[in-house]
């Protein structure tokens, strides 16, 4: 917990970590999204599973669902980190996103741009919050990674059935 001081008012930020992770079995087809929420405050480390799925969807639909999913659930603006092995997601929030939101949310020429009601979601869901993107490589022994693929995976093949 960092806690931090002016001099009139005393404000505590909760820090969190999301790792985020989305799969599709076909893309198109079923997939499914998780998100580790880790929250470390005074009385300890607190962690909590999302997860949820589509029948027809894609991965980069998945991989955006887990980051939204993610923030969303936060109750209170936060600093919080976001880890997730999609660079779609990355670099779409850490560039790609002021030149659609500067254009009216078209992209380059005036295209459309694919899941803007997802890029909107999580624009919105990460408003409150004082949010770092990171990239990590996928399926190369990161932990949390490794473990939010699972559940991701483990809801895609639900949805599969």
């Amino acid at each position: 917990m960092t806690t931090t001081a002016s001099p009139t008012t005393t404000a505590t930020t909760t820090t969190v970590s999301l790792f985020c992770d989305g799969s599709c079995l076909g893309n198109p087809g079923p997939g499914g999204w998780a998100c580790l929420m880790r929250a470390t405050t005074s009385s300890g480390t607190h962690e909590k599973m999302l997860t949820g799925g589509d029948k027809q969807t894609t991965n980069n639909r998945m991989e955006l669902l887990a980051a939204v999913k993610g923030l969303e659930a936060l109750t209170r603006p936060c600093a919080v980190e976001v880890v997730t092995d999609s660079n779609y997601v990355v670099e779409g929030m850490k560039s790609w996103i002021h030149g659609w939101k500067k254009n009216g949310w078209k992209g380059q020429g005036g295209k459309a741009i694919k899941n803007i009601e997802l890029w909107q979601a999580l624009d919105a869901a990460a408003a409150p919050h004082q949010v770092r993107w990171r990239w990590v490589k996928g399926h190369a022994g990161h932990v949390e990674n490794e473990r939010v693929d699972a559940a991701a995976r483990d809801v895609a093949t639900r949805f599969a059935k």
